[in-house]
């Protein structure tokens, strides 16, 4: 089969075609015709080695999420069968023809939704579905800061956080990309490059930060939560380590969390899936929500596809046909 390598950790210019064997499954896995590809800041982070994939996951091959047909499925699967269409979250190996994914990690892709957003869905809903809300604890009413508006996970955040009751803020670092915000769903969205978001928002506070900025926020959002907000973290790009002034914690009962998704076991990717199905996917169906697509690469070109991702000021998901 046709897959995209890492040669070596590095730029973009190390991932490279490579004609690779289809991949062995497992009694509880099935085996995906990929059709289409999601490109995740992760990827970047493993090309660079910075981001080993997990043990038993083919190590040179990034993508973590996939959509296509069900080629075979393992002697234990019951669910799926050759023919079906299915997207899936992997531990790694979706820049490829065939990709292997765990049965329960799986979920089908409803009438009316192309391959392309297919793919764009599973890294970005698991991600939004388990911080927002079950670390979050994000209830209707509250008001919820989504930094990177504009992305992947920031465009599906604010759909469904409005979708779900919430008040939506969030920051981006384009006049386009604020606007793209707003018509999703954001109350508000300020331009991180040329307004302090903190200072917009102090008078009225925030109930939850989706937080992928790190420490050069910390002490803004320290000040901009409301009594019982929640802090979560899923990236850090401004650095990891922070001073917290332990009396403003406990006056204001902040808890702070985080999670990373990827080291995270079967057993909770698939409980996570079936939340994902039973919450989400009535809003695909009825088309309240859907993925923001910002462009698409064939698979050879995906180098060209890392390199947007790091230029940044894209809106939406970048996706690899297959």
């Amino acid at each position: 089969m046709k897959a995209i390598v890492i040669e070596r950790p590095g730029g973009p210019e190390v991932l490279k075609p490579e004609e690779r064997p289809v991949p062995v499954y497992g009694p509880t896995d099935v085996l995906i015709r990929v059709k289409a590809a999601g490109v995740n800041r992760p990827d970047l982070f493993q090309r660079k080695g910075n981001y080993p994939a997990p043990t038993g996951v083919v190590p040179d091959i990034p993508g973590l999420e996939v959509a296509g047909v069900v080629e075979a499925c393992g002697s234990r699967v019951t669910r799926w069968n050759p023919g079906d269409r299915v997207c899936a979250l992997l531990g790694g190996g979706g820049y490829a023809a065939y990709a292997v994914a765990n049965a329960g990690h799986c979920l089908p892709i409803p009438d009316g939704i192309s391959d392309i957003e297919a793919a764009a869905l599973p890294e970005t809903v698991f991600t939004v579905g388990h911080n927002v809300f079950d670390r979050g604890k994000l209830k209707k009413g509250e008001h919820l800061l989504v930094h990177g508006g504009s992305g992947g996970i920031g465009t599906t955040a604010i759909q469904l956080a409005r979708l779900a009751g919430a008040k939506v803020y969030a920051t981006a670092g384009t006049k386009e990309n604020c606007a793209l915000c707003e018509r999703l769903g954001a109350e508000e969205c300020v331009n991180y490059r040329k307004e302090d978001f903190a200072a917009r928002w102090k008078g009225r506070g925030v109930d939850v930060i989706l937080d992928s900025i790190g420490a050069s926020y910390f002490q803004q959002h320290m000040q901009l939560l409301r009594p019982d907000g929640r802090l979560v973290i899923i990236n850090a790009v401004s650095g990891g380590k922070v001073a917290l002034n332990l009396f403003n914690l406990m006056s204001k009962r902040v808890a702070l969390t985080g999670s990373t998704l990827r080291p995270r076991n079967t057993a909770f990717k698939t409980a996570l899936a079936r939340r994902v199905e039973k919450y989400v996917w009535p809003l695909l169906v009825n088309g309240s929500f859907r993925p923001v697509i910002h462009q698409v690469f064939p698979l050879e070109e995906a180098a060209s596809a890392h390199e947007l991702m790091e230029q940044g000021g894209h809106a939406g998901k970048l996706v690899l046909t297959v």
